[in-house]
């Protein structure tokens, strides 16, 4: 069985009493579940223009997590030129991978049989989340997006939301699970054939969606987080 740990728009800033703290509480509930990794989904931080310092301290704690992190740059913290040596301050550890930082590849976790992948945003603009999904190249593979779900098509030049995201996107994906950020709110989207969660903002849902893939299927659940977890 693998294990994921899959959370979003956490938006640590440095504008808050404790600016880690949302992190803390998802990496906590990582560990509670004995999760292989990490997902973040989009908006770890609440803008990509806070000091240096702050990413090395985001990038501390995963380091010391005692598991493998994934994280996808969102809208609110996009990966650009200007960017990237924060991002790569958060992603020095080896257990940290950055999507998009080095290649748009799937990263594969050979022990666990696995492959993740997803599309990092790279400016403020709109974006197809789900553009070009690769071929699968191991026996499970996650997807990850940050954008706007809708069943609606919207006609050329009308006002639409930006990032979006439609049932034929999710099912082209063929994954076994599809983690979205970008939602405050924890809900399961699309048609089905592919699960696709959002997991919401730890901050205002107070869970973590725990994934567990094995021969028996695909199952997630939410768990609760500690409001103060004993976590450095």
């Amino acid at each position: 069985m693998i294990t994921l740990a899959h959370s979003s728009d956490l938006h640590l800033s440095t504008d808050l009493e404790d600016g880690l703290l949302q992190l803390r509480r998802v990496l906590a509930g990582a560990a509670e579940a004995q999760a292989d990794i990490v997902l973040l989904v989009g908006d770890t931080f609440e803008h990509i223009r806070y000091p240096l310092a702050f990413f090395q301290q985001a990038g501390d704690l995963l380091a010391n997590a005692g598991r493998r992190v994934v994280v996808l740059p969102g809208n609110h913290d996009p990966l650009f030129d200007a960017s990237e040596p924060n991002w790569r301050a958060m992603g020095a550890a080896s257990n940290v991978t950055i999507l998009g930082l080095d290649h748009e590849d799937p990263v594969s976790f050979a022990d666990l049989d696995l492959e993740v992948w997803g599309r990092a945003h790279r400016s403020y603009g709109s974006m197809d989340p789900l553009r070009q999904p690769p071929v699968r190249g191991a026996k499970w593979q996650v997807a990850l997006a940050h954008g706007h779900f809708t069943d609606r098509h919207y006609k050329a030049g009308e006002p639409s939301p930006s990032w979006l995201i439609f049932a034929e996107d999710i099912d082209a994906t063929g994954a076994d699970y599809l983690a979205l950020g970008h939602w405050n709110t924890a809900v399961s989207v699309g048609p089905g054939a592919v699960p696709a969660y959002y997991s919401g903002s730890p901050d205002l849902e107070n869970t973590v969606n725990i994934i567990r893939l094995s021969d028996q299927g695909v199952t997630v659940d939410r768990q609760p987080l500690a409001a103060r977890p004993l976590l450095n």
